[in-house]
């Protein structure tokens, strides 16, 4: 008998079962949860590793009640589920993403889900409210982490999250920003608090985490995830035009996109990469970012030299 993962419920998990040995038939998919050779990292705080490519959902999913959208994202997720995907990130604060992947998750429910939202409103019965809803709306039974969403009245939600973690209603606890912003208030909460997670903006052309976050992180033994790994294309913009430099085969690389997420999860503090995708070509992509070699510390510092140049 196959047990049934906590966060899947009952018909979700059956649902699974009658496809599940189909899997292995699927093309670039072996037998298993998932395809072999992925890189993983831990997670300090359990050990749990997690592959280094997960899936971001802002912007990308908030397509409302549109059908031809939603299927498009269904098969997008299908595709990161096939290519070893994980952990996938959202946030009430997405309009209709968390919608969307329940009904994303109801085609394909995957037992290797690791699901990731986050807290976005003032006062602590008001956040209960909300987690709660996020929790319909994925058809989970529990979430694996659950975020503070950009700090938003975050001594109030990190008070909940405690007990909702010692409850079992949640795995892992985290906190996040983005754009750069509040590093001083993340780093004051690192010190002083026990987090499982933190999650904030780090890449080729953002890299004041580098500073004190990622250090910090490392020495707290706290799981971080990036968000806005592309920039929100900045970084293709910059690079319009130029191929892809020699070092890329050194790396398992075809696109500057997988050379960016493989800067980015190079770093020994990072634990996962969160891209979003409109695009099944597009997360075939990412997610190879997730295999073979990364880039050791003196080609970090060509592939900053070239991406400086361009």
């Amino acid at each position: 008998m196959i047990p049934r993962p906590k966060h899947l419920s009952r018909r979700r998990f059956l649902t699974w079962l009658g496809g599940a040995s189909l899997l292995p038939l699927l093309p670039g998919v072996p037998a298993g949860a998932n395809p072999a050779g992925i890189l993983t990292r831990p997670i300090p705080s359990s050990g749990e590793a997690i592959p280094v490519i997960g899936m971001g959902t802002w912007l990308t999913f908030d397509v409302g009640e549109n059908r031809a959208r939603r299927d498009d994202r269904t098969q997008v997720l299908r595709t990161f589920f096939e290519h070893g995907g994980q952990l996938v990130d959202s946030s009430p604060m997405y309009g209709s993403a968390e919608a969307v992947l329940g009904h994303a998750l109801e085609q394909i429910p995957s037992p290797s889900l690791f699901s990731a939202t986050k807290v976005w409103t003032w006062g602590q019965r008001a956040g209960e409210s909300e987690m709660e809803r996020s929790r319909r709306l994925w058809g989970v039974e529990r979430f694996d982490l659950m975020q503070v969403h950009n700090l938003l009245d975050w001594e109030a939600h990190q008070e909940t999250l405690v007990r909702y973690k010692q409850e079992g209603r949640i795995r892992y606890l985290g906190m996040t920003t983005s754009h750069g912003r509040r590093h001083d208030t993340l780093e004051r909460i690192m010190l002083g608090h026990d987090l499982d997670f933190v999650q904030f903006t780090y890449n080729m052309l953002d890299r004041e985490a580098e500073d004190r976050l990622l250090p910090l992180a490392r020495e707290r033994g706290i799981a971080v995830i990036i968000n806005r790994p592309f920039q929100r294309g900045g970084l293709f913009r910059r690079v319009e035009g130029r191929p892809l430099p020699g070092w890329g085969a050194e790396i398992g690389c075809e696109t500057w996109a997988q050379a960016f997420l493989k800067f980015i999860v190079s770093h020994p503090a990072v634990t996962c990469a969160i891209p979003a995708t409109t695009r099944v070509e597009h997360m075939i992509q990412n997610m190879g970012a997730a295999y073979g070699a990364l880039p050791d510390e003196a080609l970090r510092r060509r592939m900053l030299a070239d991406f400086a140049v361009a």
